[in-house]
């Protein structure tokens, strides 16, 4: 199969129905195979699954260098996002910096490590209180205007910065993290993204591995595993969390799909605005992902699968409170 394509936004903005999360490939979840992520990059082009995600905190930098090698010769078959907006200091993520000099120095090191000319869409990867969201907007519209950047992006941000974004510069996508078991966004964010023509990008779709029923408890996965301190899997959240997802197992059997195909096929049902960009470092994920967007869920199903994993019935938060005092919410 080849995948459909999806509007991201109303400026024009047009991508494959589920793109690919770059960021295992360098970092996070086990130890790097670049052969693997090459091999797994050129098949994800050769499926139409074109909408590439990277930044260049991953690594720092290594990723976007990653993708600047894997895609020599292969430029324009494909859609690249990446993000500015935290501090890099000794090799680390460091704090946020979005201001205007920073954004523009961090586009030019994007633009050389991904070798090309212009980013598709460039998301602001976290707010920056110190910042005010429109000089951070004016800043990124220069970079559209000298036609390094085409599309405007945010992560994780709130309404209030959205709405005050998007009235200096049009906002094509928000990139939040939303599946089955994150659904912050339901009450909130997705009517303003949906009321101003904004598109979703879903990331950690599948619950960063929980949703695909392959998981084990934190302490079973390598210090230098995500995972590990993911408080989703740990002690009696997980527990309670692997109950919670018995669904999505059921549903899978009876279709005879994988756990993460249903949780994919959930998101793309959830409508033609959201893109989820599931990542993995592997052909066999991709592949397997990427057939998800030929699962047709019933009415009742979909009903099922929400009411199962309401966000009462998921124990824990999505990110250790260091994490979270990221998110503008």
């Amino acid at each position: 199969m080849v995948l459909s394509t999806r509007k991201l936004g109303t400026q024009g903005l047009e991508v494959s129905a589920i793109g690919l999360g770059c960021m295992g490939m360098s970092q996070s979840y086990g130890p790097a195979d670049e052969a693997e992520s090459i091999a797994t990059l050129h098949r994800s082009i050769e499926l139409g699954c074109t909408f590439l995600d990277t930044a260049e905190v991953y690594g720092p930098y290594k990723n976007e260098e990653l993708l600047g090698r894997a895609l020599a010769g292969k430029r324009n078959q494909v859609t690249i996002a990446t993000k500015f907006g935290f501090r890099i200091e000794n090799g680390k993520m460091s704090g946020t910096n979005s201001h205007p000099d920073n954004i523009r120095k961090a586009v030019e090191g994007s633009l050389a490590r991904l070798n090309t000319d212009h980013i598709d869409l460039l998301f602001q990867h976290r707010i920056d209180r110190d910042v005010p969201i429109e000089d951070v907007a004016v800043a990124v519209a220069e970079l559209i205007k000298a036609g390094k950047v085409r599309y405007f992006g945010m992560s994780e941000a709130g309404v209030a910065n959205i709405r005050r974004a998007h009235a200096v510069l049009p906002v094509t996508a928000l990139q939040s993290e939303y599946s089955l078991w994150e659904r912050n966004l339901e009450q909130d964010i997705i009517p303003v993204l949906r009321e101003l023509g904004i598109g979703l990008v879903a990331f950690s779709p599948l619950g960063r591995g929980f949703l695909t029923g392959e998981v084990k408890r934190a302490e079973e996965y390598p210090e230098n595993d995500f995972r590990r301190n993911d408080p989703r899997y740990q002690g009696e959240n997980y527990d309670a969390n692997v109950a919670a997802a018995q669904i999505v197992r059921d549903i899978a059997a009876s279709l005879n799909a994988k756990p993460g195909q249903i949780a994919l096929a959930w998101l793309l049902h959830k409508g033609n605005d959201i893109v989820p960009i599931p990542g993995t470092k592997r052909r066999k994920y991709l592949e397997e992902n990427i057939a998800a967007a030929d699962i047709k869920l019933t009415p009742a199903q979909l009903q099922s699968l929400d009411d199962a994993l309401a966000p009462d019935k998921i124990a824990g938060p999505r990110y250790a409170k260091t994490l979270m005092t990221t998110i503008d919410r």
